[in-house]
């Protein structure tokens, strides 16, 4: 449980505000059920105070130890930490909040508490509030108590709802959800506990319409080892799927991905999640019909066997295998790749030949030169920082985007002078000029390789010298005959002189 105080800054400054981004509801009205409003009123726990646009939030609020809320104006942000029922008056000021959090106690208290009506004022004030984004954190929540409160949300704007560090304790058959849809489409789960979901279908069967509508879940960090297929049936409508710091395994994520689940999924994250084959996992996402990224990084992938059916899914186009300790490029890989992550493995070799590649990130690992793009002829990012490349090529083809620092760099002329060249042509990215450190020649250890002199002169003085000493010679050359032709006219005989001039010469 959390302390008994806020924690430092979290009540002044809050959290970020809610989700934004295409694969996202952007919000919008919200209907009542779905047969609009029913003539009979809706029923609320007795003990919420009278106060119509307050209900929802403090039935959500109250706690065992004395608390308060504090409202930020300035983000929108209302930090609720263990109200009491003499503090619950204090959650008026979140009325105007975008974000509102819940933090610390125990709910179970309240797991049988009675209800009572809810007019259709109230249903009204509900509908009014501006809160599109409640968390959840450092909570005991009793099952039972989540299905009865959470349907109160259909009459409510918030989008995004998340249970972070929270204990979900009991079971509820979620018969009062049957056939509801809320306004949430956004649900995050971090460091929860809670019963197993294995054979948890029909109790959850009514929450299929809801489920149905929603465009993003995570749950991470929270020991899954098993996703039922039929909830992956029910997600028709799921862009983005976070399992990123679970325990799947390859045979857990088959059963998850089973065929005809997540038929719409776009974004999937399964770092950390003891995967092992490269392979395996390709035939089980194979099934994902619409994925465009996928994250296998922080997994101990190997190959597998080459018996195992492998076929990517025609639309993926960022792949991520960043930390899966990798001393070779797994195959196959997706053909129409336009994102590769490598970084931090224990690569030595890379070659690939992917013609709608774009970017390349390949930090981190144990490369002796930067490889070859020629099969890449789309590429515009190549990211090679921290490996053990001494030199860059001067021709880099279509790249714009190149990033080498932390590398053991030859400050040769040849060497630094690439360098340079990429930088005074804006190709270098991140870490110019101060991670460009020389290590070799002696000379110039330590140095910083934007100081190095690269001047034809500095580098090439027998290049310089040759052509002046060429000049020179041609200049002799042109001297004497000058010379030679300024002379022989005095020695030739002259009209009436000529012979006496020579003769008196010659006397002499």
């Amino acid at each position: 449980m959390a302390a008994q105080h806020p924690p430092a800054g979290r009540a002044a400054w809050g959290r970020e505000g809610p989700l934004r981004g295409a694969d996202v509801g952007q919000g919008g009205p919200i209907g009542r059920s779905p047969t609009g409003r029913p003539a009979q009123r809706r029923l609320v726990p007795r003990l919420l105070p009278t106060r119509g646009a307050a209900l929802l939030l403090v039935a959500l609020g109250l706690q065992q130890v004395e608390g308060r809320c504090v409202f930020n104006r300035t983000q929108e942000f209302c930090l609720c930490y263990r109200l009491t029922e003499q503090s619950a008056g204090s959650v008026i000021q979140c009325l105007a909040a975008s974000t509102v959090e819940f933090q610390g106690g125990d709910l179970e208290k309240y797991a049988d508490f009675p209800v009572q009506e809810l007019d259709d004022s109230t249903i009204d004030m509900l509908g009014t509030l501006e809160i599109r984004k409640i968390i959840f954190s450092d909570l005991v929540v009793p099952e039972v108590l989540l299905a009865r409160v959470l349907r109160f949300f259909s009459y409510t704007r918030v989008q995004e709802m998340v249970f972070e560090s929270c204990s979900f304790v009991g079971r509820s058959s979620w018969a009062d959800m049957d056939g509801r849809i809320l306004p949430i489409v956004s649900l995050r789960f971090h460091n929860v506990t809670a019963p197993e979901l294995r054979g948890r279908e029909l109790d959850l069967s009514p929450l299929g319409r809801w489920l149905g509508a929603l465009r993003e879940l995570s749950v991470t960090a929270s020991r899954l080892d098993a996703l039922p297929c039929a909830l992956g049936r029910a997600l028709g409508a799921l862009r983005s799927l976070d399992l990123a710091r679970n325990s799947l395994g390859d045979a857990g994520l088959a059963a998850a991905l089973c065929r005809g689940s997540f038929p719409q999924l776009r974004v999937l994250s399964l770092q950390h999640n003891n995967l092992t084959s490269f392979r395996a996992v390709c035939g089980t996402v194979g099934l994902l019909g619409e994925l465009r990224h996928l994250d296998l990084s922080h997994n101990a992938l190997s190959a597998g066997t080459a018996s195992s059916s492998c076929r990517w899914p025609d639309t993926l186009r960022v792949l991520n295998l960043s930390s899966a300790g990798l001393d070779q490029v797994l195959t196959p890989l997706p053909p129409d790749l336009e994102v590769l992550d490598l970084s931090s493995n224990r690569l030595r070799t890379v070659a690939v030949s992917l013609r709608s590649l774009r970017a390349l990130f390949l930090s981190h690992n144990a490369l002796p030169a930067a490889p070859s793009v020629r099969g890449c002829p789309a590429l515009l990012t190549l990211h090679v920082d921290n490996n053990l490349i001494a030199e860059l090529p001067r021709d880099v083809g279509n790249l714009r985007d190149v990033t080498a620092a932390g590398n053991p760099f030859n400050c040769s002329c040849s060497g630094a002078g690439a360098v340079q060249a990429l930088a005074a042509a804006g190709c270098l990215g991140r870490g110019w000029p101060q991670g460009y450190v020389c290590r070799a020649p002696a000379r110039y250890r330590g140095v910083m390789l934007r100081d190095v002199p690269t001047s034809v002169l500095q580098c090439s003085p027998a290049a310089v010298l040759a052509p002046v000493c060429t000049v020179l010679a041609l200049l002799c050359v042109a001297a004497g005959l000058l010379w030679c032709r300024g002379v022989r006219p005095r020695c030739q005989r002259g009209p009436g002189r000529g012979q006496d001039d020579c003769g008196s010469a010659e006397r002499l």
